[in-house]
């Protein structure tokens, strides 16, 4: 709630936002949750996701609840500079499949004033550091991680397993691809 009250009073600063966490975390959704309450306030919105993302939807985001909102699918973050004109708020999903631009680009639109939520993986499928994230994270005002439960022990999970033994690093899958674990649990499944 800080954080829309604060658009709503001072509209010329801008900022970073950033949510990760593992899949099925809620990132998306949490993504989408400030999203509509920024079109409550009257804020002009536009949404990004990676045109590689077509899991859902080719021009929505959606989150794995179902729950949508219309975006615009883009090949590199430059896009996202060029199509983010007269906006208040820009949001990003699915963050780590964008180049390394992606910092640069988010900066430079929290410096023109616009507030800037990026959501994505914070590590891949072996537990590093996915794509831009680090980089956003480190230069972010504002972090939010949110973790899944472990599918194995019920514990919070913050790493995503691939279940496959698939090893590009960009493989698109649900459930039947990925399962979220804990850091005990992903150990044992990778050892």
């Amino acid at each position: 709630m800080f954080l829309e009250n604060k658009a709503n009073r001072d509209s010329q600063k801008g900022w970073i936002e950033v949510i990760v966490g593992s899949m099925f975390s809620g990132k998306t959704e949490e993504l989408l949750r400030r999203l509509k309450r920024a079109k409550i306030a009257r804020q002009k919105v536009e949404i990004f996701k990676p045109l590689v993302d077509v899991r859902y939807s080719e021009e929505e985001v959606v989150s794995h609840d179902a729950n949508a909102i219309r975006s615009t699918p883009v090949e590199s973050s430059g896009n996202i500079m060029l199509l983010s004109s007269n906006v208040n708020v820009v949001g990003i999903d699915e963050a780590q499949f964008f180049d390394s631009g992606l910092t640069n680009v988010c900066h430079q639109l929290a410096n023109q004033g616009i507030r800037v939520i990026v959501a994505g993986l914070d590590m891949d499928f072996k537990g590093k550091p996915f794509g831009p994230i680090p980089s956003l994270l480190a230069t972010a005002e504002y972090v939010t991680k949110v973790h899944a439960i472990c599918m194995r022990c019920g514990d919070l999970a913050q790493f995503s397993h691939r279940l496959s033994k698939e090893e590009k690093l960009v493989v698109l899958g649900e459930k039947n691809e990925y399962e979220p674990l804990c850091r005990c649990c992903f150990m044992k499944a990778n050892t």
